[in-house]
Formats: C-alpha cells, structure tokens, sequence
C-alpha cells in the first residue's frame, strides 16, 4: 500500500524534533578493509535508531563503502549502501592528482594512539564535541554477530583534541557492557550512555563532558531516544515494546505516555507553532484497534487528556511532523490519500495532479516554507517523479519526471537528488531516461533542468570531446550517513559554491568507470581532480580540501589542495601505513584537525591518528586574499529572483579566516521574469513555454470554497517560485488577481464514512463526512437523513467539518441521505449502510436422512436473530464452489446416495462463522420418533456432543442382528430428551428393490416389538437405567422418491421446529446478556 514516509530524520531542524548529536561508529571488516557492520539500528531494528519519526540514533559507521544518506541540507533520507566502487588503478597511492607540487614528500603534524586491549573489538562510536571543546569520547564494543548483542566495551576520553586518550572503564562500572553513546544537542556537556539489553537495562548520565557517571535503572528496554530541541534536560524514549516514555530531569525519571505507538512516530513541538513546549506529536493505536494521530503534554497523557487533530483514523506509519507542517495518510479502497496541516491549521487534502494516482510518497524537504515530494506513481515502478507545492503545502506541481531510485539493505528507498548547500535553489537529479542515468541540475528549484557540462580536458590537459546532450557529466548524487566518509558527493554552507562529486563523462551515469570532479561555480562548469574514488573533506570554510584514497590496502597519505583542486600536494600523515575505517573531522567552522581511525592488521588494537593542519595556513587572512564571485546560471546572473555576489578567499591563498570570520554576501533583486514563475496547481507547461490548463482541471474550481461576498486569488496559471525575490517586470501580469467570489450552486455532494467503511455495528457512533466539489459553504443549507427516522439540518458547512455522529438503534441496511441547497440550487448524495449486530453462533438445521432426487429444506439459525443483513454460503457434498443466498434457508436436491456433507458460513461484518452437518441420502427409509424414560432428563446437558454419544449407546441398544449401517438415531436438543429413530435400506439394494422393502419391513417389525415390550433400555452410568420407548404417534410409512404424500415433509418439518426452538432457548439462556443487549437496542 502507499506510505508517506519523512526525509531528514533525527535532525535538529526536522519538526523541532532534535535528535541526540550524531555519534558515529566504525566497524572493523576483515583483512583491514572497512566492514559491512552489525545491523544495528533503523527503524523497528530492535536497536536505538532513527526512522521517519526523529528517533534519535548514535549511528555506527559502515566503513569505507558508506551508506547513502539524505540528500544535501533538508534532502530525502537515505541509507542505502552504494551500488559499486571503482576498481584502484595501478599501485595503491599512485592515484594521479592535479598537477602534483614537488617530488619531495611533505609529512602533516599527527600524533597516534592505540587502545590498548581493545584489538577484539569490531565497532567504535566516537564523539568529538567540537565549539570550543577538546573532548573526544569513544566507545569500542565486541559485538556478537552469533548472539545478536555487544559482549565487551570500553569507554575512552581525550581531553587534548586526541593526542592521548584514558579509559574510563572503572568509572561506569567493570562489569557494565555500553552499547550506545548520546550526546545532548543543546548541551555537548550532557553524555548519556546505554547499557547493552542482553544483559541489564540502565543508563549512565554525564553532566561534564563525559569525566564522571551516575547510574539508573530502567523497567523497560531503550530502542530509541528523541532530545528536545530547546529543552536540554527533556528526552523522550521508545522502547522495545512499543511503549514510548517521557524524562524531564536528563532520564533520571521516566514516565510511560503510551503503550502502542508505531516506531519512529513521535515528535517534539515545534517553537512557534506548538502553545505548549512540551507537547508530543505521535502515532499509536488506540483502544478500538486503528491507528490515530495524538497529542499530548510529556506529563498530561493519560487518555483522558489526549487530543486527536485529527478525527479519523490514519494510515500505520504515515505521521510526519517537519517544520511547519504535518503530513498524514489515509488509505481507502485502495487509494491513498494524503493531508496536511500547515502551521497547526486544519488538515486539508493535498492535491497531486488528478491521474497522479500515487503508489508511494516521500516528504523529501519542507525548507523555506515549501515541501518537496517524491511521489512513485501508479505506473512507474524504480522512478519516483518530483513534486513541489505552495507555501501552504496543498497544491502540487510536477518539478521533473522519473528520478531513479533504489533500494537500500534495510529496504529503504533512496532517492538520487541533491540539493547543493549555501545557495538555494539548486538541486542535483538523477533521471532515467530511455534506460540510461543521466544527472540533471536546475537553478530556480526545479523549474528549468538542464545536463551537466562535461569538463574541457581530463587530467592530463588533453582536450575531453563530450557534445551535449549525446554527452555530458553524471554524478553519484548519494550523500554517506556515516560521518566518517565524505560520500559520493559534498557541499557545505560555508563554502558557497564549492561543490565535490564522485562521478563520469560520457552518456550515462556509470558505477565502474569514475573520478572525483570539483566545481568552484555552483556546478556550472567542472574540473576533473582525481581517477579513482576518494574521500574529500573541507578545512578551514572551504579554503582548503583534504583528500583519502578509497581503498581497502593500507596507506600513509593524504592529497591536500589550497586552490580549489587545482593542484594537490601529498602529504604523509603516518609512517606506517593504516587500514582506514573512517575518519572524523572537527565539527567546528574552523576544521582545522582531523581524527583518522584504523589499525595496522586484522588483529591489532584501534590506532587514532590525530591530523593537526593548523601549521599549514601559516597566517591570517587579510583583505588581499579576497576576491568576489558572482553567483550565476550559464552567464545569466539572476538566480532565484536575485543577483548575489559572495566574497571569498583567493585560490593558493595559504591563510586562515579563523572563528571570528563572517561571510559577505551582496544581494539585490532583480525584475521579475518568465523564468522566476512555474505553472500554478492544474496547469502544465507546453512547447512555447506557455501554462495551460490539464484536460482534466477547470481553473473556476479553484474558487469552490469561496463565499458570497467574500475575495479569493484567481490564479493566471503561473504562480512565483516559493523563496524567488524577484520585483515588478512580469510580476504583476502573472501574479494571481484578487477577484469577488461567484455565487454557485452545490455541485459535486459527497457523503462518506470517517473510516471509509459501510458497515457499522449496532450501537457504535458512525460518522459522515459531507464533502461538496462547488457551492457557497457559509450560505448552503445542509440536511442529512440517517435513514432511521432521524434526521438533522444545519444553516452551513462549519458544524460539519469533523463530521457527524449518529447511533443505530437497529440493525438493518439504511439508506443515508444528504442534501445541499442554497439560492442557486441544490445536490443529493447517498450512502447505503449496514448496520450489524455481530452474530456469535449458527445452527444447521438439516434432516437427518433425505431421499435421492427429492428437494430438502437446509436452514441456518442464527444468534442473535436480530443481527441485521447477512450473508450465507452454502457448500454441498464435494462442491468447490458456494450457492451464496441473503436468506437463512436454501432447498436443495441430493442426486447422490451415502452421507453428504452440508457446510454454512454466514458473514456479518467483520464476522464470519461456520457449522457443518452430514445427511444420509437414500431411495426410502422409514422412521420412528423415540422417547425416553424421565431419568435420562436430569442427565441431559444438552451440548451436541452430549446428543452424538447418547445415539451411539441407543444405536447399541437396538441392534440385535441387524447390520449396523441400516440404523440411524438422532438425539434432538431441548427437553425433554427425544429422539429419531432411522432404519435405513441395505447397501447397494437399489437393483432389488421388492425384496429389500420387505426385509426393510421385518427389521422395522423386530424393532418395534422390542421397542413396544419396553425391551430396549441401556445403563447410562452405575444405578441409571433408561428405558426407551415409541412415542404414540403414528409410524411414518414407507417414504421414498415416487412417493406423492408428504408424511417425511412433515417429520423433517417438525425436526426443524424442534432444533430451532431448542438451539432459541439454549443460546438465549447461555448468552443472556449479549442478547439482552441487543434486544434493547432492537427495541
């Protein structure tokens, strides 16, 4: 089914709900080179992980291959691995850089550290505060791939920015095994450690940048732990079980809020928008088995003091807070259907283009009051298509078609867009087209895209022939969620610009033969840096970039560039070479030190380089190491609305901007042009670049909600770039025009259930929603019949937009009526409900024995018998297929002699129930009903297993040398006992059917003067002596299928009225209640 699934989970900015600071980890694979990890964490994983939800994870670092991660700032989340890595070309470090300076190496101040008697250990978290801080925590772990769980750690500290390390093991316990590491984000001071499941549940707080702990107990297992964004001391936490937990004191104290919310379907309020600080969004099921959107306050939660923004039920896992907006689900017939709330107002349904009709949908971004959406529509099935909406996220239109996506190893969808840091406005996408990848970029958030320009020579300086569009640059565009890569592709905020990609030229994106490419210009024009794959970070705002081969044999050298990649000097930062598993880079604006990890062998202990490049800037910038550079769009310089001019440092420049450096940018607005206006909701962009409306949009239904006497926007068809800064020119041409509000008639009048169903249970609320397409809502009458009898009208549409409630008192099929009138004219809508009382028993009543070719009477008693419309299927013999009958009785004809089997299955509701009965069908047979001596009454329990044994012990009591399978007794329910008694024909007699009447008539002889001389009795249990007796009614006669009288009718008839009388009292008797029940609400 569809799912709304968020981008940016457990980021400090998605929906105010901050996540833990990102503590990383690394895994150590075999022969040195990065591992594929232990599969810890994700949404559901039984581990602490993020999800759509926010949950904040500590996420172990996968190695040197990465995981893909969100897309740029505010981009889709995504942790697949990556699809391939290029094969190293000649010997490990010969990797050939741009015009590399000197033959003479040059080697980096570091200093190293091992952690000693930790060389079994196979993953690390590490957390480096950073702002000012010269404290690095680590924490390596054993874990076991066997038993699923950590069975060693160690805990270390640097209080030097990593030149030495102490262990901190005696301080959390000897015996304590650390499974997690979290860090406050509004306090780098507060530490919070987990404790490994398998073994205790507990945590250790820190409240001094991890120096000293104090230990607490916990009664539930953490999956996963969501800080407050502004609240230090505030913490939510999800357990194994579902239940979700509320701290205020740093987890000191817990308080349980909910026990069946969905994973990583909670969030914190957003300030600003939510009255409370402490409010929670999440989702959870409820008592009535749906899953609903609930708020609450961390210490008001009890059930009583929940609210629901939203009235209906929703879809599992669709609740996304980010922002200034919420995003749901509701899923009915099959379809999706989304809403969302922006700033808190009420949920309105999110328009997509009509035939959209979405399969998946991803909220990939929601920055600068716009949401970003990939939505996989119904006959696409590896593409999704690119969705932007207007501020208030309702209105969506088409941004690019077919983005490839994929599927990470936790079965996450990747989506290959990025959006470039420090400008807005410029995304990176992959699009399939014709079967090839190819990279497209745009500049004015998805409006025009355009290919990338390959570079003009390749490293050597020999000239690149790549003719667009039969050529160009294509990019991975994947993001790594492991902090200790630098992944496919990296932009930063302070470094407006500067843009490094892992990728190729020619005429389609490829995964085996790559480079590096670097573009200084915001992606207008490239430069290839490398031929095989590295690992590149920024230093110092961008001045300088630091580069890491990508490999799995060991190295010593680092690729260090000052001008933007245009020369590279290589540098040697230890003087044995290192398996890398990853590498951390100080978090601060400066980055001016670096933390690699790794180790010398498979078996040696964790080796910390510690990479000092403060030596190398030498000085501080000065106003001579500047220069200006105009932000622009293939020469055109208005981008978004306006011209920028950013000052940066000069290439070569060796200097420093250091903490105090603020950046500069330029800006004024320019005219309004064609380029700054997409098409508005329902209107697509044709060939001369004109917006027309779609075959099925009608511009005048943009005014449906629109009252008399009241303004709307009447839209041209073009609405302006959400952000774009743009000033007259065009504007006023294209901006929608305030206009009055046409009186129309209602048009369009829907009537539906909250949860989409058309049955409902007698006696619960039933909800109707009333939707109308066109109409005056203030000034338009509104009736609704529930078809019951009652009916309520009201002036306008305000008091029915959460709905109407009404109670059945009765169970049947109700015709439900709405009818919309105002002064222009009037619309009718009907929905036809089934109103149930769930039925808990059936009975089959069928003859015992029936003659071959003749019809019997089957008929299925029900409990309760006020239980509404049903639904019977009916199964004879070895029939396959049901006769399916709204009546509780069928007529039937048996062609075939021996025992039937007849089946019943009545549907109500939800409910479906079964009985099965076997009926011996014959040409003749004769019967007798049987009484019994009174005794046998005080004996009965009237339970039909009771019946079956009772006829056994009579069927013994009778057969005295007469052939077992011409004897039938059937024991009827109720009291008093009675009975049927059967004498059936010989097997196979059909051929002489004279001779075997007459033996047929001196079996029934011997019976009855047995029966009549009160000869046949049997012991029920030691003392108890039943006497079975001929009830003094007239002995049927002979009955067979020639036969015109109706004697065997009238037997089975009165068979009938005594099941189903019995079966009446019995149940009515054991089930009082229930029937009780719904007897006054059929009255």
């Amino acid at each position: 089914s569809p799912r709304l699934l968020a981008g940016r989970p457990g980021a400090g900015s998605v929906g105010a709900a901050a996540a833990a600071e990102p503590v990383p980890g690394a895994d150590r694979g075999p022969s040195g080179a990065a591992g594929s990890g232990a599969p810890r964490g994700g949404a559901g994983g039984g581990a602490p992980g993020p999800g759509p939800g926010g949950a904040a994870d500590p996420p172990e670092l996968r190695g040197a291959p990465g995981a893909a991660g969100r897309r740029g700032p505010g981009a889709a989340r995504a942790e697949g691995q990556r699809s391939g890595r290029a094969q190293p070309r000649g010997p490990p470090e010969d990797g050939r850089a741009a015009r590399l300076r000197g033959a003479e190496e040059p080697r980096l101040s570091s200093t190293t550290f091992a952690l000693t008697g930790d060389a079994a250990h196979n993953q690390a978290m590490v957390h480096w505060s950073g702002h000012n801080s010269s404290v690095i925590l680590i924490l390596t772990k054993l874990y076991d791939f066997n038993l699923g769980s950590v069975t060693e750690s160690s805990l270390w500290r640097s209080t030097d920015y990593g030149t030495t390390y102490e262990k901190l093991n005696d301080k959390v316990g000897l015996k304590t095994v650390l499974s997690y590491l979290y860090v406050s984000p509004t306090n780098k001071r507060k530490i919070m450690l987990l404790s490994d499941p398998e073994i205790e549940s507990s945590i250790l707080i820190s409240s001094d940048e991890g120096a000293t702990y104090q230990k607490y107990r916990l009664n539930f297992y953490i999956q996963s732990l969501l800080f407050h964004p502004k609240q230090e001391e505030w913490i939510l936490a999800y357990s194994l079980d579902q239940k979700l937990y509320g701290s205020m004191d740093f987890g000191r104290k817990w308080q349980l809020m909910h026990e069946r919310v969905t994973p990583n379907r909670f969030y914190w309020s957003v300030a600003g928008l939510d009255k409370e600080p402490d409010l929670v969004h999440m989702e959870a099921r409820t008592a009535d088995g749906y899953t609903h959107y609930l708020t609450c306050r961390i210490q008001e939660c009890s059930e009583t003091k929940r609210s629901g923004p939203f009235s209906r039920s929703i879809d599992v896992s669709s609740l996304v807070v980010q922002d200034e907006y919420i995003f749901i689900q509701v899923t009915t017939g099959g379809r999706a259907t989304y809403y969302v709330s922006y700033r808190r107002e009420p949920f309105a349904q999110i328009k997509l283009p009509k035939y959209s009709l979405p399969k998946d949908m991803h909220i990939i971004s929601t920055d600068e009051n716009q949401v970003f959406a990939a939505v996989q529509e119904w006959n696409q099935n590896d593409t999704y298509n690119l969705y932007i909406s207007d501020t208030r996220g309702v209105y969506f239109t088409l941004a690019l078609e077919n983005v490839k996506s994929s599927r990470g190893l936790e079965g996450n969808i990747v989506i290959d867009l990025y959006e470039v840091a420090g400008i807005k406005g410029i995304f990176l996408a992959n699009r399939k087209i014709d079967d090839q990848i190819k990279t497209f970029i745009t500049y004015n958030k998805g409006r025009d895209w355009r290919l990338l320009q390959a570079p003009d020579t390749d490293l050597r300086g020999d000239p690149v022939l790549c003719q667009l569009p039969f050529c160009s640059l294509h990019l991975r565009l994947q993001l790594s969620e492991n902090p200790y890569t630098s992944g496919s592709i990296s932009s930063k905020e302070t470094a407006p610009g500067l843009l490094v990609a892992t990728g190729n030229i020619g005429s389609e994106l490829s995964y085996t033969d790559v480079g590096v490419f670097i573009s200084s210009d915001g992606g207008n024009s490239w430069r290839q840096i490398f031929e095989e794959e590295y690992n590149v970070w920024f230093l110092d705002w961008g001045g300088a970039l630091v580069a890491m081969k990508h490999t799995s044999v060991p190295i010593r050298h680092m690729w260090l560039s000052f001008d933007e990649g245009r020369s590279w000097t290589k540098y040697s930062f230890t003087s044995t070479p290192l398996f890398v598993d990853g590498s951390l880079v100080d978090p601060g604006i400066e980055t001016q030190i670096m933390t690699v990890f790794g180790h010398f062998s498979l078996r040696s202990e964790w080796q910390l380089v510690k990479v000092d490049y403060k030596s190398l800037f030498g000085r501080r910038c000065s106003k001579d190491d500047y220069q200006t550079w105009h932000l622009h769009n293939q020469g055109e310089p208005c981008v978004m609305g306006e011209r920028k001019i950013y000052k940066k440092r000069k290439p070569g420049a060796q200097c420093s901007l250091g903490r105090d450096y603020s950046q500069t940018v330029v800006s004024e607005p320019c005219v309004c042009g064609q380029g700054d206006f997409e098409c508005d909701y329902g209107y697509e962009r044709h060939s001369n670049n004109q917006c027309i409306p779609a075959f099925w949009f009608s511009p005048s239904s943009l005014s449906k909600d629109c009252n008399i006497g009241q303004n709307y926007w009447n839209s041209t068809g073009y609405r302006r770039i959400v952000s774009n800064n743009c000033t007259d020119g065009l504007r006023d041409k294209y901006m929608a025009k305030m206009e009055k509000c046409p009186g129309k008639a209602p048009r369009g009048l829907h009537i539906l259930t909250s949860d989409g169903k058309l049955v409902m249970e007698q006696g619960h609320n039933a909800t109707f929603v009333i939707l109308m397409e066109e109409g005056d809502l203030q000034r338009t009458n509104i009736q609704l019949d529930f078809g019951d009898g009652i009916a309520v009208s009201y002036a306008n549409f305000s008091p029915v937009e959460d709905g109407i409630r009404h109670v059945y008192r009765s169970a049947g099929i109700f015709q439900v009526t709405a009818y919309a009138e105002n002064s222009l004219g009037s619309d009718t809508a009907v929905l036809f409900l089934h109103v149930v009382c769930p039925v808990e028993h059936v009975h089959l009543s069928v003859p015992f024995v029936a003659i071959r070719n003749k019809d019997v009477n089957i008929t299925a008693v029900v409990w309760p018998s006020q239980a509404g419309t049903l639904t019977y299927f009916w199964w004879f013999g070895n029939s396959t297929k049901p006769l399916i009958t709204l009546e509780s009785s069928i007529s039937y004809m048996f062609t075939v002699e021996g025992m039937n089997t007849v089946t019943v299955q009545v549907a109500g509701g939800n409910t479906l129930i079964q009985d099965s009965k076997e009926i011996a069908v014959h040409e003749y047979f004769q019967s007798q009903l049987l009484s019994f001596s009174p005794n046998l009454d005080y004996h009965n329990p009237d339970i039909p297993e009771w019946r079956q044994d009772i006829g056994k012990v009579i069927k013994r009591a009778l057969v005295t040398g007469i052939p077992d399978e011409q004897i039938l007794v059937a024991v009827f329910p109720g009291l008093p006992t009675s009975a049927e008694l059967f004498i059936l024909p010989h097997k196979n007699t059909t051929e002489r059917r004279k001779s075997s009447e007459a033996d047929l008539e001196q079996v029934v002889e011997i019976l009855f003067n047995a029966l009549n001389q009160n000869l046949v009795q049997f012991e029920l249990k030691p003392g108890v002596e039943v006497v079975v007796y001929v009830t003094q009614l007239t002995l049927a006669p002979l009955v067979d299928s020639s036969s015109s009288h109706s004697s065997s009718a009238m037997l089975m008839l009165l068979s009938v009225v005594f099941v189903g009388l019995a079966v009446f009292l019995i149940y009515k008797f054991k089930r009082f209640k229930v029937s009780l029940l719904c007897d006054i609400f059929s009255h």
